[in-house]
Protein backbone atom coordinates (compact mmCIF):
# COMPACT_ATOMS: atom_id res chain seq x y z
CA UNK A 1 0.00 0.00 0.00
CA UNK A 2 1.06 3.26 -0.98
CA UNK A 3 1.72 5.75 1.97
CA UNK A 4 1.53 9.52 1.18
CA UNK A 5 1.83 12.71 3.30
CA UNK A 6 -1.04 15.63 2.47
CA UNK A 7 -0.38 19.31 2.75
CA UNK A 8 -2.89 22.19 2.53
CA UNK A 9 -2.87 25.85 2.56
CA UNK A 10 -5.86 27.92 3.06
CA UNK A 11 -4.94 31.12 1.29
CA UNK A 12 -6.59 34.52 0.48
CA UNK A 13 -7.16 33.71 -2.91
CA UNK A 14 -7.57 29.75 -3.53
CA UNK A 15 -7.04 26.40 -1.09
CA UNK A 16 -4.56 23.79 -2.33
CA UNK A 17 -4.54 20.42 -1.27
CA UNK A 18 -0.82 18.51 -2.38
CA UNK A 19 0.15 14.97 -1.76
CA UNK A 20 3.64 13.86 -1.56
CA UNK A 21 5.42 10.81 -0.72
CA UNK A 22 7.23 10.88 3.07
CA UNK A 23 10.20 11.02 1.19
CA UNK A 24 9.25 14.88 -0.62
CA UNK A 25 8.12 13.64 -3.77
CA UNK A 26 5.33 15.66 -5.24
CA UNK A 27 2.42 13.46 -6.57
CA UNK A 28 -0.38 16.45 -6.82
CA UNK A 29 -2.23 19.24 -6.10
CA UNK A 30 -5.40 20.38 -7.06
CA UNK A 31 -7.20 23.35 -6.22
CA UNK A 32 -10.43 25.86 -5.28
CA UNK A 33 -10.67 29.34 -5.18
CA UNK A 34 -11.47 30.91 -1.40
CA UNK A 35 -15.04 31.06 -1.25
CA UNK A 36 -15.09 34.41 -0.17
CA UNK A 37 -18.08 37.05 0.06
CA UNK A 38 -17.33 40.48 -0.85
CA UNK A 39 -18.86 42.93 1.15
CA UNK A 40 -19.15 46.95 0.36
CA UNK A 41 -16.02 49.21 1.97
CA UNK A 42 -13.44 46.64 0.79
CA UNK A 43 -15.06 44.02 3.50
CA UNK A 44 -15.17 40.16 2.98
CA UNK A 45 -16.08 37.28 4.61
CA UNK A 46 -17.24 33.24 4.33
CA UNK A 47 -19.00 31.19 6.31
CA UNK A 48 -16.73 29.49 8.41
CA UNK A 49 -18.22 25.61 7.64
CA UNK A 50 -17.33 26.09 3.58
CA UNK A 51 -13.79 26.40 4.34
CA UNK A 52 -13.98 22.73 5.66
CA UNK A 53 -16.65 21.64 2.58
CA UNK A 54 -13.84 23.12 0.20
CA UNK A 55 -11.28 21.11 2.01
CA UNK A 56 -13.04 17.80 2.25
CA UNK A 57 -13.64 18.82 -2.06
CA UNK A 58 -10.41 18.64 -2.79
CA UNK A 59 -9.63 15.80 -0.89
CA UNK A 60 -12.54 13.53 -2.93
CA UNK A 61 -11.10 14.86 -5.98
CA UNK A 62 -7.38 13.70 -4.87
CA UNK A 63 -8.66 10.75 -3.48
CA UNK A 64 -9.86 10.12 -7.44
CA UNK A 65 -6.78 10.12 -8.55
CA UNK A 66 -4.57 8.66 -6.39
CA UNK A 67 -7.09 5.37 -5.92
CA UNK A 68 -6.29 5.17 -10.05
CA UNK A 69 -2.93 4.24 -9.05
CA UNK A 70 -3.94 1.76 -6.34
CA UNK A 71 -4.66 1.08 -2.27
CA UNK A 72 -2.84 3.98 -0.51
CA UNK A 73 -3.43 5.91 2.89
CA UNK A 74 -2.64 9.02 3.76
CA UNK A 75 0.05 9.04 6.88
CA UNK A 76 -0.35 12.64 7.84
CA UNK A 77 -1.98 15.87 7.02
CA UNK A 78 -0.69 19.19 8.06
CA UNK A 79 -2.68 22.40 7.77
CA UNK A 80 -1.04 25.48 6.72
CA UNK A 81 -2.95 29.05 5.63
CA UNK A 82 -3.64 32.53 6.18
CA UNK A 83 -3.00 34.32 9.79
CA UNK A 84 -5.38 37.37 11.61
CA UNK A 85 -8.30 35.47 9.77
CA UNK A 86 -9.94 32.56 12.13
CA UNK A 87 -13.16 32.07 14.23
CA UNK A 88 -14.95 32.07 17.30
CA UNK A 89 -16.19 28.95 18.97
CA UNK A 90 -18.31 27.84 21.50
CA UNK A 91 -18.26 25.04 23.47
CA UNK A 92 -20.20 22.98 20.74
CA UNK A 93 -17.57 24.22 18.37
CA UNK A 94 -20.20 26.51 16.82
CA UNK A 95 -18.78 29.40 14.91
CA UNK A 96 -20.25 32.12 16.58
CA UNK A 97 -19.62 34.31 13.61
CA UNK A 98 -18.49 34.17 10.12
CA UNK A 99 -14.14 34.13 8.84
CA UNK A 100 -13.08 37.89 8.02
CA UNK A 101 -10.21 38.51 5.52
CA UNK A 102 -7.22 39.69 7.26
CA UNK A 103 -7.99 42.75 4.95
CA UNK A 104 -11.44 43.28 5.97
CA UNK A 105 -11.07 46.97 7.86
CA UNK A 106 -13.26 45.81 10.18
CA UNK A 107 -11.96 46.42 13.81
CA UNK A 108 -10.03 49.32 12.96
CA UNK A 109 -12.16 51.68 14.77
CA UNK A 110 -12.37 49.90 17.97
CA UNK A 111 -8.59 49.18 18.13
CA UNK A 112 -8.16 52.89 18.77
CA UNK A 113 -10.79 53.45 20.59
CA UNK A 114 -8.68 51.09 23.56
CA UNK A 115 -7.16 52.85 26.61
CA UNK A 116 -4.31 54.94 25.44
CA UNK A 117 -1.69 53.40 27.93
CA UNK A 118 -2.64 50.28 26.41
CA UNK A 119 -2.11 51.14 22.92
CA UNK A 120 1.48 53.06 24.45
CA UNK A 121 2.52 49.41 25.17
CA UNK A 122 0.86 47.72 21.98
CA UNK A 123 3.34 47.68 19.53
CA UNK A 124 6.62 46.86 21.64
CA UNK A 125 4.53 44.06 24.17
CA UNK A 126 3.29 42.29 20.51
CA UNK A 127 5.57 43.03 17.98
CA UNK A 128 2.61 44.21 15.75
CA UNK A 129 1.17 47.47 14.40
CA UNK A 130 -1.86 49.41 15.61
CA UNK A 131 -4.36 48.65 13.02
CA UNK A 132 -7.34 46.41 12.14
CA UNK A 133 -4.91 43.10 10.98
CA UNK A 134 -3.80 41.88 14.32
CA UNK A 135 -6.92 39.77 15.61
CA UNK A 136 -7.86 41.43 18.50
CA UNK A 137 -9.20 44.19 16.21
CA UNK A 138 -11.43 42.07 14.63
CA UNK A 139 -12.57 40.16 18.41
CA UNK A 140 -13.18 43.85 19.18
CA UNK A 141 -15.34 44.39 16.13
CA UNK A 142 -17.10 41.34 17.05
CA UNK A 143 -17.65 42.39 20.44
CA UNK A 144 -19.22 45.56 19.35
CA UNK A 145 -21.93 43.87 17.06
CA UNK A 146 -23.34 41.60 19.96
CA UNK A 147 -20.69 38.58 20.12
CA UNK A 148 -20.30 37.86 23.37
CA UNK A 149 -16.94 36.03 23.62
CA UNK A 150 -16.73 35.12 27.03
CA UNK A 151 -16.57 30.76 27.43
CA UNK A 152 -15.74 30.85 23.46
CA UNK A 153 -12.28 30.07 22.03
CA UNK A 154 -10.84 31.87 18.94
CA UNK A 155 -8.75 29.63 16.15
CA UNK A 156 -6.99 30.52 13.08
CA UNK A 157 -8.16 29.41 10.26
CA UNK A 158 -5.48 26.39 9.60
CA UNK A 159 -5.99 25.42 13.30
CA UNK A 160 -10.03 25.44 13.35
CA UNK A 161 -9.38 23.18 10.19
CA UNK A 162 -7.29 20.55 11.87
CA UNK A 163 -10.07 20.97 14.71
CA UNK A 164 -13.08 19.78 12.45
CA UNK A 165 -11.19 16.57 10.85
CA UNK A 166 -10.67 15.65 14.98
CA UNK A 167 -7.65 17.11 15.80
CA UNK A 168 -7.69 19.00 19.12
CA UNK A 169 -8.06 22.77 19.87
CA UNK A 170 -4.49 24.33 19.65
CA UNK A 171 -2.67 27.75 18.99
CA UNK A 172 0.51 27.46 16.77
CA UNK A 173 3.07 29.91 17.49
CA UNK A 174 3.27 31.20 14.15
CA UNK A 175 0.31 31.98 13.84
CA UNK A 176 -1.42 33.20 17.68
CA UNK A 177 1.91 35.39 17.61
CA UNK A 178 -0.55 37.55 15.12
CA UNK A 179 -3.40 38.28 16.73
CA UNK A 180 -2.03 41.08 19.38
CA UNK A 181 -3.22 38.94 22.33
CA UNK A 182 0.40 37.49 22.78
CA UNK A 183 3.47 39.02 24.72
CA UNK A 184 6.37 38.44 22.30
CA UNK A 185 8.94 37.95 25.18
CA UNK A 186 7.49 34.86 26.12
CA UNK A 187 4.88 33.76 23.59
CA UNK A 188 2.07 33.95 26.73
CA UNK A 189 -0.92 35.34 26.61
CA UNK A 190 -0.74 39.69 26.94
CA UNK A 191 -3.16 40.16 30.34
CA UNK A 192 -3.61 43.78 29.17
CA UNK A 193 -5.11 42.45 25.86
CA UNK A 194 -6.78 39.80 27.93
CA UNK A 195 -8.52 42.83 30.21
CA UNK A 196 -9.17 44.73 26.97
CA UNK A 197 -11.40 41.77 25.57
CA UNK A 198 -12.62 41.36 29.20
CA UNK A 199 -11.88 37.18 28.95
CA UNK A 200 -9.40 35.23 30.08
CA UNK A 201 -6.66 33.20 28.65
CA UNK A 202 -9.09 30.44 27.53
CA UNK A 203 -10.03 32.88 24.63
CA UNK A 204 -6.76 31.48 23.19
CA UNK A 205 -5.79 27.11 22.71
CA UNK A 206 -3.08 25.63 24.29
CA UNK A 207 0.05 26.49 22.12
CA UNK A 208 1.71 24.06 20.04
CA UNK A 209 4.66 24.03 17.63
CA UNK A 210 4.06 23.76 13.85
CA UNK A 211 4.62 20.22 13.16
CA UNK A 212 3.51 19.18 16.57
CA UNK A 213 1.70 15.33 16.21
CA UNK A 214 -1.57 15.67 17.40
CA UNK A 215 -4.81 13.28 16.91
CA UNK A 216 -6.03 11.21 14.36
CA UNK A 217 -8.09 12.66 11.26
CA UNK A 218 -11.71 11.32 12.19
CA UNK A 219 -14.06 13.73 10.21
CA UNK A 220 -16.59 11.42 8.10
CA UNK A 221 -16.50 13.69 5.38
CA UNK A 222 -13.26 13.25 4.08
CA UNK A 223 -12.60 9.91 1.97
CA UNK A 224 -11.50 6.49 3.82
CA UNK A 225 -8.21 6.76 3.04
CA UNK A 226 -7.59 9.97 4.83
CA UNK A 227 -8.61 8.16 7.91
CA UNK A 228 -6.29 7.90 10.60
CA UNK A 229 -3.66 10.42 9.62
CA UNK A 230 -1.55 12.72 12.29
CA UNK A 231 -2.73 15.95 11.84
CA UNK A 232 -0.46 18.80 12.54
CA UNK A 233 -0.81 22.88 12.40
CA UNK A 234 1.64 23.66 9.90
CA UNK A 235 1.81 27.44 11.07
CA UNK A 236 1.38 30.89 8.68
CA UNK A 237 1.20 30.27 5.27
CA UNK A 238 4.49 33.14 3.63
CA UNK A 239 6.56 31.25 7.12
CA UNK A 240 5.91 28.17 5.74
CA UNK A 241 6.81 28.73 1.96
CA UNK A 242 9.95 30.01 3.06
CA UNK A 243 10.72 27.18 5.18
CA UNK A 244 9.65 24.74 1.53
CA UNK A 245 12.05 27.08 -0.54
CA UNK A 246 14.83 26.79 1.85
CA UNK A 247 14.74 30.59 2.99
CA UNK A 248 15.85 29.67 6.42
CA UNK A 249 18.84 31.94 7.15
CA UNK A 250 19.42 35.16 8.66
CA UNK A 251 21.32 36.45 5.57
CA UNK A 252 18.50 35.39 3.11
CA UNK A 253 15.14 37.84 2.51
CA UNK A 254 12.00 35.88 1.42
CA UNK A 255 9.91 37.95 -0.82
CA UNK A 256 6.31 36.17 -1.01
CA UNK A 257 4.13 37.40 -3.96
CA UNK A 258 0.94 36.57 -3.49
CA UNK A 259 -2.42 38.37 -3.04
CA UNK A 260 0.02 40.00 0.38
CA UNK A 261 3.38 40.51 -0.34
CA UNK A 262 5.31 39.52 2.61
CA UNK A 263 8.81 40.48 3.28
CA UNK A 264 10.51 37.77 5.32
CA UNK A 265 13.53 37.70 7.66
CA UNK A 266 14.73 35.50 9.87
CA UNK A 267 16.29 36.17 13.15
CA UNK A 268 17.67 33.41 16.10
CA UNK A 269 16.04 35.77 18.76
CA UNK A 270 13.34 38.14 19.32
CA UNK A 271 14.61 41.59 19.57
CA UNK A 272 14.23 43.98 22.50
CA UNK A 273 10.92 45.94 23.41
CA UNK A 274 12.03 49.20 21.60
CA UNK A 275 12.87 47.69 18.58
CA UNK A 276 9.57 45.52 18.15
CA UNK A 277 8.10 49.16 19.24
CA UNK A 278 10.51 50.79 16.03
CA UNK A 279 9.21 48.62 13.59
CA UNK A 280 5.66 47.93 14.86
CA UNK A 281 5.48 51.76 13.71
CA UNK A 282 6.53 51.32 10.52
CA UNK A 283 4.29 48.13 10.18
CA UNK A 284 6.92 45.75 10.23
CA UNK A 285 5.59 42.69 12.98
CA UNK A 286 8.44 40.97 14.93
CA UNK A 287 6.94 37.89 15.67
CA UNK A 288 7.59 33.72 15.95
CA UNK A 289 8.48 31.54 12.97
CA UNK A 290 7.29 28.56 12.33
CA UNK A 291 10.97 26.75 12.90
CA UNK A 292 11.67 25.78 16.41
CA UNK A 293 13.07 28.43 18.58
CA UNK A 294 12.99 31.14 15.64
CA UNK A 295 11.78 34.81 15.38
CA UNK A 296 11.12 36.58 11.87
CA UNK A 297 10.63 40.43 10.86
CA UNK A 298 7.73 40.25 8.72
CA UNK A 299 6.38 42.98 6.50
CA UNK A 300 4.03 43.01 4.27
CA UNK A 301 2.20 45.29 1.74
CA UNK A 302 -0.92 44.61 -0.53
CA UNK A 303 0.83 45.01 -3.84
CA UNK A 304 -0.90 41.96 -4.94
CA UNK A 305 -3.95 42.92 -4.35
CA UNK A 306 -3.67 45.76 -5.98
CA UNK A 307 -1.77 44.27 -9.32
CA UNK A 308 -5.08 41.86 -9.18
CA UNK A 309 -7.48 44.84 -9.06
CA UNK A 310 -5.55 46.57 -12.06
CA UNK A 311 -5.62 43.63 -14.10
CA UNK A 312 -9.07 42.97 -13.48
CA UNK A 313 -10.13 46.98 -14.17
CA UNK A 314 -8.34 45.74 -17.65
CA UNK A 315 -10.49 42.78 -17.89
CA UNK A 316 -7.73 40.63 -17.64
CA UNK A 317 -8.80 37.63 -15.67
CA UNK A 318 -6.96 34.69 -16.86
CA UNK A 319 -3.43 33.11 -17.67
CA UNK A 320 -3.48 33.69 -21.39
CA UNK A 321 -4.37 37.79 -20.75
CA UNK A 322 -1.52 37.59 -17.63
CA UNK A 323 1.11 36.33 -20.01
CA UNK A 324 -0.13 38.95 -23.00
CA UNK A 325 0.19 42.35 -20.22
CA UNK A 326 3.34 40.36 -18.93
CA UNK A 327 5.31 40.52 -22.78
CA UNK A 328 3.78 43.84 -23.00
CA UNK A 329 5.78 45.29 -19.76
CA UNK A 330 8.34 43.52 -20.77
CA UNK A 331 8.71 45.52 -24.26
CA UNK A 332 8.93 48.62 -22.08
CA UNK A 333 11.98 49.88 -20.02
CA UNK A 334 11.84 48.62 -16.40
CA UNK A 335 10.61 52.13 -15.37
CA UNK A 336 8.08 52.28 -17.97
CA UNK A 337 8.61 55.02 -21.44
CA UNK A 338 6.09 57.96 -19.67
CA UNK A 339 7.18 61.07 -18.09
CA UNK A 340 7.43 61.69 -14.48
CA UNK A 341 3.73 61.93 -13.09
CA UNK A 342 1.97 61.26 -16.06
CA UNK A 343 0.35 57.95 -14.47
CA UNK A 344 0.42 57.18 -10.55
CA UNK A 345 -0.51 54.07 -8.55
CA UNK A 346 -1.02 54.19 -4.84
CA UNK A 347 -2.85 52.18 -1.67
CA UNK A 348 -0.60 49.05 -1.22
CA UNK A 349 0.60 50.52 2.77
CA UNK A 350 -0.71 47.12 4.50
CA UNK A 351 -3.09 49.95 6.70
CA UNK A 352 -4.67 50.63 3.09
CA UNK A 353 -5.52 48.38 -0.07
CA UNK A 354 -7.74 50.86 -2.15
CA UNK A 355 -6.48 50.91 -5.62
CA UNK A 356 -6.23 55.01 -6.45
CA UNK A 357 -5.03 55.52 -10.12
CA UNK A 358 -4.12 58.90 -10.88
CA UNK A 359 -3.82 59.77 -14.62
CA UNK A 360 -2.14 62.97 -15.88
CA UNK A 361 -1.12 62.54 -19.01
CA UNK A 362 -2.74 60.91 -22.89
CA UNK A 363 -1.31 58.28 -24.45
CA UNK A 364 -1.47 55.40 -21.66
CA UNK A 365 -1.89 51.98 -21.84
CA UNK A 366 -2.66 48.53 -20.18
CA UNK A 367 0.91 48.07 -19.69
CA UNK A 368 2.01 51.26 -18.20
CA UNK A 369 -0.50 50.96 -15.95
CA UNK A 370 0.71 47.56 -14.66
CA UNK A 371 4.07 49.49 -14.61
CA UNK A 372 2.84 52.04 -12.20
CA UNK A 373 1.87 49.47 -9.79
CA UNK A 374 4.57 47.51 -10.25
CA UNK A 375 6.76 50.62 -9.21
CA UNK A 376 4.36 51.62 -6.42
CA UNK A 377 5.35 48.31 -4.81
CA UNK A 378 8.86 48.73 -5.44
CA UNK A 379 8.49 51.75 -3.16
CA UNK A 380 6.77 50.18 -0.61
CA UNK A 381 9.43 47.12 -0.35
CA UNK A 382 12.05 50.19 0.07
CA UNK A 383 10.33 51.81 2.37
CA UNK A 384 10.22 48.63 4.67
CA UNK A 385 13.90 47.60 3.99
CA UNK A 386 15.37 50.49 5.06
CA UNK A 387 13.65 50.53 8.16
CA UNK A 388 14.41 46.89 8.81
CA UNK A 389 18.03 47.22 7.40
CA UNK A 390 18.33 49.73 10.87
CA UNK A 391 17.82 47.38 13.32
CA UNK A 392 19.30 43.91 11.87
CA UNK A 393 22.08 43.13 9.09
CA UNK A 394 20.51 44.07 5.31
CA UNK A 395 20.46 40.42 3.57
CA UNK A 396 22.82 39.68 0.66
CA UNK A 397 20.62 38.17 -1.45
CA UNK A 398 16.69 37.38 -1.86
CA UNK A 399 14.04 34.31 -2.96
CA UNK A 400 11.15 35.41 -4.63
CA UNK A 401 8.26 33.42 -4.74
CA UNK A 402 4.19 33.39 -4.79
CA UNK A 403 2.39 33.73 -7.79
CA UNK A 404 3.15 36.72 -8.87
CA UNK A 405 7.00 35.76 -9.19
CA UNK A 406 5.80 33.57 -12.31
CA UNK A 407 5.77 37.01 -14.66
CA UNK A 408 8.75 38.30 -15.94
CA UNK A 409 7.91 41.85 -15.47
CA UNK A 410 6.98 41.07 -11.37
CA UNK A 411 10.69 39.45 -11.40
CA UNK A 412 12.47 42.36 -13.21
CA UNK A 413 10.77 45.16 -11.65
CA UNK A 414 11.71 43.60 -7.97
CA UNK A 415 15.43 43.64 -9.53
CA UNK A 416 15.37 47.20 -9.23
CA UNK A 417 15.72 47.12 -5.78
CA UNK A 418 16.46 43.95 -3.83
CA UNK A 419 19.64 42.22 -3.97
CA UNK A 420 20.04 38.98 -5.58
CA UNK A 421 17.08 37.49 -7.01
CA UNK A 422 16.32 33.69 -7.40
CA UNK A 423 13.29 32.78 -8.17
CA UNK A 424 11.86 29.45 -6.19
CA UNK A 425 10.96 26.63 -8.10
CA UNK A 426 8.31 25.67 -5.50
CA UNK A 427 4.94 25.99 -7.46
CA UNK A 428 2.94 25.97 -4.29
CA UNK A 429 5.02 26.29 -1.63
CA UNK A 430 2.50 26.65 1.25
CA UNK A 431 1.03 23.56 0.34
CA UNK A 432 4.09 21.43 0.01
CA UNK A 433 5.80 23.09 3.09
CA UNK A 434 2.37 21.77 5.17
CA UNK A 435 3.37 18.33 3.60
CA UNK A 436 6.49 18.94 5.36
CA UNK A 437 5.33 19.38 8.53
CA UNK A 438 2.95 16.83 8.16
CA UNK A 439 5.42 14.27 7.21
CA UNK A 440 7.86 15.10 10.20
CA UNK A 441 4.72 15.10 12.90
CA UNK A 442 4.21 11.89 11.51
CA UNK A 443 8.07 10.73 12.17
CA UNK A 444 8.08 11.99 15.70
CA UNK A 445 10.49 9.89 17.38
CA UNK A 446 12.16 8.85 14.62
CA UNK A 447 13.54 12.13 12.65
CA UNK A 448 16.37 14.02 14.47
CA UNK A 449 15.80 17.57 14.05
CA UNK A 450 13.32 19.28 12.00
CA UNK A 451 15.92 21.43 10.52
CA UNK A 452 17.68 17.85 9.45
CA UNK A 453 14.11 16.15 8.41
CA UNK A 454 14.03 19.59 6.21
CA UNK A 455 16.78 18.53 4.69
CA UNK A 456 16.17 15.70 3.67
CA UNK A 457 12.53 15.75 2.61
CA UNK A 458 13.22 18.57 0.91
CA UNK A 459 15.95 17.18 -1.45
CA UNK A 460 13.29 14.66 -2.11
CA UNK A 461 11.57 18.22 -4.37
CA UNK A 462 15.21 18.58 -6.04
CA UNK A 463 15.31 15.49 -7.66
CA UNK A 464 11.72 15.10 -9.20
CA UNK A 465 11.51 19.01 -9.73
CA UNK A 466 11.37 18.61 -13.84
CA UNK A 467 8.36 15.92 -13.37
CA UNK A 468 4.94 16.43 -14.33
CA UNK A 469 2.18 16.12 -11.15
CA UNK A 470 -1.27 14.77 -11.90
CA UNK A 471 -3.68 17.14 -11.01
CA UNK A 472 -2.10 20.24 -11.20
Amino acid sequence: MTEYVVGIDVGSTSIKLLAATPEGREELVVSRRSPWTNLDHGRAEMPAERVVAVVRELAHEADGILSRRGAYRVAALGVSGMAEAGVVLDGADRPAAPIMAWFDPRGGQQIVRTPKAFRAEFLGRTGLPIGPLATISKLLYLQDTGVALSDKTFLNVPEYVVRTLGGPRVAEYSLVSRTGLIDQDDSEPWAAALDVLGVGADILAERVGAGAALEALTDEGMPQAFHGAILTVAGHDHLVSAVASGATHSGQLYDSMGTAEALVRVLDATLPFDARERLALAGINTVRHVLPGKYVLLAGTKSGLLMRRVLQLLGIADARGRAEIDAQVMALPAGGALVDGALAVSGARNDDGVLKIVADSDGLTPAELFVAALLHGNDMCTELMEVMDREVAAPTSTLLTGGWSSMASVVRARELILPEITVSTHGEGTAYGAALFAAFAAAVGRAGTFEDFAVSFLAGHDRNSDSTMEGS
